[in-house]
């Protein structure tokens, strides 16, 4: 099944639909449908509260454990600054763009209050990290969606830098382009290939309607065998 349209004109269209309408469970049905199967993060990614939802462009950042030392001069000017490139990929993130970063072991924070404030100042949607974030209180206040492997205040300023940003990056066996759709909540994190995206969303919104209409049905009285042979959703 290929559909080559869509319902929605532009981005703040498209992701305020997805933030209205879907969930990663039900997107993540569809693109298993696709063939897609290997689309969600690890599990251990979780919002820092339950109610949080993410959905938006990625901003991959790739970072990578560089332990500063006094004796030890690198041949990489990147390296010699502070978070590496972080500040320059921060700086860059764009409306309805979601912060993802990987490359790191789970060591220190990859994500902060300050790096929420500025991303939230420059219209970002959230960010996603396969590693820890910190200054917990600060991101819950502000109510920027974020998505990490729980709280942990270990920083990464002497530990690891960002290398690279807007590069292909991988989590846990899961491609992330620059580009591609994100989506998290509760459940967790699917990414949608751009190259799908068109079909993945619009399966999402015909199946996510179509469940409305099954649990009227089955408040109703109908069994649930009934309910799958006649509608196909479960």
């Amino acid at each position: 099944m290929t559909i080559n349209t869509m319902e929605w004109q532009n981005d703040d269209a498209l992701f305020e639909m997805i933030r209205t309408e879907l969930y990663t469970a039900v997107i993540g049905d569809i693109m298993d449908k696709m063939g897609l199967l290997h689309q969600f993060l690890p599990p251990q990614i979780q919002p820092l509260r339950s109610d949080m939802f993410v959905a938006g462009r990625a901003m991959t950042v790739l970072e990578a454990d560089v332990l500063e030392c006094a004796d030890y001069e690198s041949n990489n000017p990147i390296l010699k600054k502070p978070f590496g490139l972080m500040l320059e990929a921060l700086d860059d993130l764009k409306k309805n763009e979601v912060y993802i970063c990987s490359g790191a072991s789970p060591a220190y924070a990859l994500w902060g209050e300050l790096m929420s404030t500025r991303a939230q100042i420059l219209g970002a949607a959230g960010a996603v990290v396969d590693g820890y974030s910190r200054d917990t209180r600060g991101i819950l206040q502000l109510n920027f969606p974020s998505f990490s492997y729980g709280n942990y205040a270990q920083d990464q300023a002497p530990r690891g830098k960002v290398i690279d940003f807007r590069v292909p990056i991988e989590i846990k066996g899961v491609l992330v382009n620059p580009g591609d759709i994100v989506v998290g909540d509760i459940d967790g994190v699917c990414v949608v290939p751009k190259q799908h995206e068109v079909e993945v969303i619009s399966r999402a919104l015909e199946k996510a309607r179509g469940e409305k209409m099954v649990q009227k049905k089955i408040l109703e009285g109908m069994s649930a065998k009934e309910a799958f042979d006649k509608y196909g959703i479960m």
